[in-house]
């Protein structure tokens, strides 16, 4: 099988650990969001852990409030489908109750379809991204680039403040 799918990471840092009550929303809705973004058009796979979410993984064991998500989607608008316009937006709108700020917390990026990303991975274009802004490599949904098979990216504009 030839063709390229839409790779996606965001991560954050919690403002408590995941069993505290400050972030009981968020975990409860995890896997409400979950079979969620399972059942949407153009999901391909996500990241889960021990449990069927990602929040028992450490991508740095020296900080374990750093949260991470990765997924892979068909294409970007399968990706904005679910991340702009379903129940997860609304989830979304209230990251800064259980994260803090970060400037840089997700980027994009083309992967060869059958490729399953790995954290290691999924952080070198998170670090790629935050250093040299967007690239063929790594990009945001306002400053997309083609898949390397010359499908073309339409920005996607309605980002959630």
């Amino acid at each position: 099988m030839t063709g390229y799918h839409l790779a996606e990471i965001n991560v954050g840092r919690l403002k408590a650990p995941v069993d505290h009550p400050m972030i009981a929303d968020f975990k409860n809705n995890l896997d409400r969001i979950n079979a969620l973004a399972d059942g949407m058009p153009g999901f391909v796979w996500r990241l889960v852990g021990e449990g069927n979410n990602a929040t028992d993984l450490q991508p740095k064991p020296d900080d374990p409030l750093f949260a991470i998500n990765m997924s892979v989607w068909s294409d970007m608008d399968a990706l904005a489908g679910f991340v702009y316009r379903s129940a997860h937006r609304d989830i979304m709108r209230r990251r800064r109750e259980w994260f803090e700020h970060m400037d840089i917390y997700m980027c994009l990026w083309w992967v060869p379809v059958g490729h399953t990303p790995t954290i290691e991975e999924g952080m070198a274009k998170l670090e790629l991204f935050e250093r040299l802004g967007p690239t063929p490599e790594a990009f945001a949904f306002k400053t997309p680039f083609p898949a390397p098979d010359g499908r073309p990216a339409i920005p996607i504009l309605d980002e959630c403040a």
